[in-house]
Protein backbone atom coordinates (compact mmCIF):
# COMPACT_ATOMS: atom_id res chain seq x y z
CA UNK A 1 0.00 0.00 0.00
CA UNK A 2 3.11 2.49 -0.60
CA UNK A 3 1.88 5.23 -2.61
CA UNK A 4 -1.29 7.30 -2.41
CA UNK A 5 -3.56 5.07 -0.64
CA UNK A 6 -0.85 4.87 1.87
CA UNK A 7 -0.89 8.35 1.97
CA UNK A 8 -4.88 8.92 2.30
CA UNK A 9 -5.07 5.83 4.88
CA UNK A 10 -2.72 7.19 7.62
CA UNK A 11 -4.20 10.92 7.17
CA UNK A 12 -7.65 9.26 7.95
CA UNK A 13 -6.19 7.13 10.73
CA UNK A 14 -5.05 10.76 12.43
CA UNK A 15 -8.62 12.17 12.53
CA UNK A 16 -10.14 14.95 11.50
CA UNK A 17 -7.86 18.71 12.72
CA UNK A 18 -10.86 20.95 14.48
CA UNK A 19 -9.16 23.64 11.92
CA UNK A 20 -10.02 21.56 9.13
CA UNK A 21 -13.54 20.13 9.84
CA UNK A 22 -15.23 23.14 8.99
CA UNK A 23 -13.38 22.79 5.22
CA UNK A 24 -14.77 18.81 5.44
CA UNK A 25 -17.77 19.55 6.07
CA UNK A 26 -18.29 21.62 3.17
CA UNK A 27 -17.10 18.88 1.04
CA UNK A 28 -19.37 16.97 2.27
CA UNK A 29 -22.13 19.40 1.75
CA UNK A 30 -21.40 19.97 -1.35
CA UNK A 31 -21.83 15.96 -2.47
CA UNK A 32 -24.69 15.15 -1.03
CA UNK A 33 -25.89 18.26 -2.51
CA UNK A 34 -25.11 16.98 -6.07
CA UNK A 35 -25.93 13.01 -5.06
CA UNK A 36 -29.59 14.79 -4.14
CA UNK A 37 -29.89 16.75 -7.23
CA UNK A 38 -28.71 13.84 -9.66
CA UNK A 39 -29.86 10.87 -7.97
CA UNK A 40 -33.00 11.61 -5.78
CA UNK A 41 -33.07 12.21 -1.78
CA UNK A 42 -33.93 8.80 -0.95
CA UNK A 43 -30.42 7.17 0.19
CA UNK A 44 -32.36 3.46 -0.01
CA UNK A 45 -32.66 4.19 -4.07
CA UNK A 46 -29.78 6.45 -4.19
CA UNK A 47 -26.70 4.41 -3.36
CA UNK A 48 -24.06 7.48 -4.21
CA UNK A 49 -26.27 9.21 -1.63
CA UNK A 50 -26.23 6.50 0.94
CA UNK A 51 -22.16 6.48 0.67
CA UNK A 52 -22.13 10.38 0.93
CA UNK A 53 -24.54 9.37 4.73
CA UNK A 54 -22.42 7.54 5.74
CA UNK A 55 -19.43 9.61 5.09
CA UNK A 56 -20.93 12.46 6.99
CA UNK A 57 -21.74 10.54 9.82
CA UNK A 58 -18.35 9.04 10.04
CA UNK A 59 -16.83 12.84 10.25
CA UNK A 60 -19.50 12.94 12.93
CA UNK A 61 -21.70 15.58 10.94
CA UNK A 62 -24.69 17.42 12.31
CA UNK A 63 -28.00 16.04 11.05
CA UNK A 64 -29.35 19.17 10.55
CA UNK A 65 -26.65 19.78 7.88
CA UNK A 66 -27.08 16.18 6.07
CA UNK A 67 -30.88 17.17 5.45
CA UNK A 68 -30.72 20.33 4.72
CA UNK A 69 -28.01 19.45 1.79
CA UNK A 70 -29.98 16.75 0.56
CA UNK A 71 -33.08 19.06 0.72
CA UNK A 72 -31.14 21.92 -1.29
CA UNK A 73 -29.75 19.16 -3.87
CA UNK A 74 -33.95 18.14 -4.33
CA UNK A 75 -35.21 21.61 -4.68
CA UNK A 76 -37.23 21.92 -0.97
CA UNK A 77 -34.72 24.61 -0.22
CA UNK A 78 -32.82 27.14 -2.18
CA UNK A 79 -29.29 26.50 -3.15
CA UNK A 80 -26.19 26.55 -5.39
CA UNK A 81 -26.18 24.65 -8.47
CA UNK A 82 -22.73 22.82 -8.45
CA UNK A 83 -20.94 21.43 -11.37
CA UNK A 84 -18.57 18.81 -10.65
CA UNK A 85 -15.11 19.13 -13.81
CA UNK A 86 -12.07 17.24 -13.58
CA UNK A 87 -8.50 18.23 -13.75
CA UNK A 88 -5.33 16.08 -15.04
CA UNK A 89 -1.80 16.34 -14.83
CA UNK A 90 1.56 16.03 -13.45
CA UNK A 91 3.55 16.42 -10.68
CA UNK A 92 7.20 16.44 -9.67
CA UNK A 93 8.80 12.83 -10.48
CA UNK A 94 6.36 12.04 -13.53
CA UNK A 95 3.53 11.32 -11.09
CA UNK A 96 -0.09 11.33 -12.95
CA UNK A 97 -2.77 13.37 -10.87
CA UNK A 98 -6.56 13.74 -11.39
CA UNK A 99 -7.88 15.92 -9.85
CA UNK A 100 -12.10 15.75 -8.87
CA UNK A 101 -13.99 19.19 -8.36
CA UNK A 102 -17.47 20.46 -7.45
CA UNK A 103 -17.51 24.13 -8.10
CA UNK A 104 -19.89 26.83 -8.83
CA UNK A 105 -17.74 28.95 -10.90
CA UNK A 106 -15.67 26.63 -13.36
CA UNK A 107 -13.54 30.07 -14.45
CA UNK A 108 -12.47 30.53 -10.84
CA UNK A 109 -12.00 27.28 -9.73
CA UNK A 110 -9.35 25.77 -13.61
CA UNK A 111 -7.72 29.12 -12.57
CA UNK A 112 -6.97 28.54 -9.25
CA UNK A 113 -5.97 24.89 -9.69
CA UNK A 114 -3.61 25.89 -12.41
CA UNK A 115 -1.92 28.22 -9.94
CA UNK A 116 -1.47 25.36 -7.67
CA UNK A 117 0.28 23.11 -10.20
CA UNK A 118 2.60 25.85 -11.14
CA UNK A 119 3.68 27.11 -7.72
CA UNK A 120 4.47 23.24 -6.46
CA UNK A 121 6.16 22.39 -9.75
CA UNK A 122 3.17 20.36 -11.19
CA UNK A 123 2.03 20.76 -14.64
CA UNK A 124 -1.93 21.03 -15.58
CA UNK A 125 -2.33 19.16 -18.71
CA UNK A 126 -5.43 18.67 -21.43
CA UNK A 127 -8.43 16.82 -20.69
CA UNK A 128 -7.53 12.78 -21.34
CA UNK A 129 -3.99 13.45 -20.50
CA UNK A 130 -3.82 10.66 -17.25
CA UNK A 131 -7.58 9.43 -17.09
CA UNK A 132 -7.22 6.82 -18.98
CA UNK A 133 -5.09 5.65 -16.49
CA UNK A 134 -7.24 5.42 -13.67
CA UNK A 135 -10.72 2.97 -13.08
CA UNK A 136 -13.04 3.48 -10.69
CA UNK A 137 -13.44 0.63 -7.69
CA UNK A 138 -13.84 -0.11 -4.67
CA UNK A 139 -11.01 0.12 -2.16
CA UNK A 140 -10.67 -1.19 1.19
CA UNK A 141 -7.54 -1.46 3.74
CA UNK A 142 -7.69 -3.76 6.23
CA UNK A 143 -5.62 -4.16 9.35
CA UNK A 144 -3.45 -7.57 8.95
CA UNK A 145 -4.15 -7.65 12.98
CA UNK A 146 -7.55 -8.11 12.70
CA UNK A 147 -8.46 -11.05 9.94
CA UNK A 148 -6.19 -14.08 8.06
CA UNK A 149 -5.68 -13.86 4.45
CA UNK A 150 -7.82 -17.13 4.24
CA UNK A 151 -10.92 -16.09 6.58
CA UNK A 152 -10.68 -12.24 4.20
CA UNK A 153 -10.51 -13.82 1.22
CA UNK A 154 -13.05 -16.38 1.55
CA UNK A 155 -15.29 -13.35 3.18
CA UNK A 156 -14.85 -10.49 0.25
CA UNK A 157 -14.61 -12.93 -2.57
CA UNK A 158 -17.80 -14.87 -1.69
CA UNK A 159 -19.23 -10.88 -1.31
CA UNK A 160 -17.88 -9.77 -5.04
CA UNK A 161 -14.61 -8.48 -4.90
CA UNK A 162 -12.20 -8.98 -7.23
CA UNK A 163 -9.44 -8.83 -5.90
CA UNK A 164 -7.22 -8.80 -2.57
CA UNK A 165 -3.44 -7.74 -2.26
CA UNK A 166 -1.48 -8.50 0.62
CA UNK A 167 1.81 -6.99 -0.42
CA UNK A 168 1.93 -4.10 2.19
CA UNK A 169 2.89 -5.45 5.96
CA UNK A 170 0.51 -4.12 7.98
CA UNK A 171 -2.78 -3.78 5.72
CA UNK A 172 -5.01 -5.92 3.11
CA UNK A 173 -5.92 -4.27 0.17
CA UNK A 174 -9.90 -5.02 -1.33
CA UNK A 175 -10.45 -3.95 -4.75
CA UNK A 176 -14.38 -3.90 -5.65
CA UNK A 177 -16.19 -3.15 -8.84
CA UNK A 178 -18.60 0.13 -8.03
CA UNK A 179 -21.58 -2.32 -8.06
CA UNK A 180 -20.37 -4.40 -5.25
CA UNK A 181 -18.79 -2.32 -3.30
CA UNK A 182 -21.66 -1.45 -0.72
CA UNK A 183 -22.49 -5.49 -1.00
CA UNK A 184 -18.32 -6.23 0.33
CA UNK A 185 -18.82 -3.38 2.89
CA UNK A 186 -21.69 -5.01 4.05
CA UNK A 187 -19.78 -8.31 4.30
CA UNK A 188 -17.13 -7.40 6.48
CA UNK A 189 -19.00 -5.71 8.90
CA UNK A 190 -21.09 -8.36 9.41
CA UNK A 191 -17.74 -10.46 10.44
CA UNK A 192 -17.15 -7.38 12.42
CA UNK A 193 -13.33 -6.91 10.48
CA UNK A 194 -12.53 -3.07 10.95
CA UNK A 195 -11.75 -1.43 8.01
CA UNK A 196 -8.85 1.29 7.89
CA UNK A 197 -10.48 3.40 4.63
CA UNK A 198 -13.34 2.22 2.56
CA UNK A 199 -14.16 3.95 -0.47
CA UNK A 200 -14.96 4.26 -3.82
CA UNK A 201 -11.94 6.25 -5.45
CA UNK A 202 -9.87 5.94 -9.19
CA UNK A 203 -7.26 2.89 -9.16
CA UNK A 204 -4.40 3.71 -11.29
CA UNK A 205 -3.18 0.94 -13.83
CA UNK A 206 0.41 1.43 -12.99
CA UNK A 207 2.38 3.74 -10.56
CA UNK A 208 5.46 5.75 -10.55
CA UNK A 209 8.36 5.17 -8.29
CA UNK A 210 9.37 8.79 -6.95
CA UNK A 211 12.31 9.41 -4.07
CA UNK A 212 13.77 11.91 -2.94
CA UNK A 213 13.37 15.99 -3.09
CA UNK A 214 10.69 15.20 -6.21
CA UNK A 215 8.58 12.95 -3.69
CA UNK A 216 8.52 15.78 -1.04
CA UNK A 217 7.62 18.26 -3.56
CA UNK A 218 4.96 15.90 -4.69
CA UNK A 219 3.24 15.30 -1.59
CA UNK A 220 3.46 19.30 -1.14
CA UNK A 221 1.49 19.27 -4.37
CA UNK A 222 -1.26 16.89 -3.45
CA UNK A 223 -1.86 18.27 0.16
CA UNK A 224 -2.43 21.90 -1.71
CA UNK A 225 -4.65 20.58 -4.33
CA UNK A 226 -7.07 18.78 -1.37
CA UNK A 227 -6.67 21.93 1.00
CA UNK A 228 -8.83 23.64 -1.61
CA UNK A 229 -12.38 24.09 -1.13
CA UNK A 230 -13.47 22.84 -4.62
CA UNK A 231 -11.38 19.96 -4.59
CA UNK A 232 -13.52 16.75 -3.74
CA UNK A 233 -10.25 13.89 -4.62
CA UNK A 234 -7.18 13.50 -5.86
CA UNK A 235 -6.07 10.78 -7.31
CA UNK A 236 -2.60 9.97 -8.03
CA UNK A 237 -0.45 6.79 -9.25
CA UNK A 238 2.74 7.77 -7.55
CA UNK A 239 4.98 4.92 -4.83
CA UNK A 240 6.65 6.78 -2.58
CA UNK A 241 8.81 5.19 0.21
CA UNK A 242 7.06 4.79 3.29
CA UNK A 243 9.71 6.79 5.13
CA UNK A 244 9.46 10.21 3.24
CA UNK A 245 5.53 9.32 3.94
CA UNK A 246 5.64 9.33 7.33
CA UNK A 247 8.23 12.45 7.48
CA UNK A 248 5.78 14.42 5.30
CA UNK A 249 2.76 13.68 7.94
Amino acid sequence: MSGHSKWKTNKAKKGLADAKKGATYTKIIKELTVAAREGGGNPDTNIRLRAIIQKAREANMPSDNVKNAIMRGTGELPGVIYETVFYEGYGPGGAAILVEALTDNKNRASAEIRNIFSKNNGNLAGAGSVSWMFSKKGYFAIDKTAVKEEELMDIALEAGADDIKSEDPQAFEVFTTPQNFEKVKAALQAKNIPMQDAEMTMVPSSTVKVVGSDAKKLLALVEALEDHDDVQYVHANFDIPDEIIEQAE
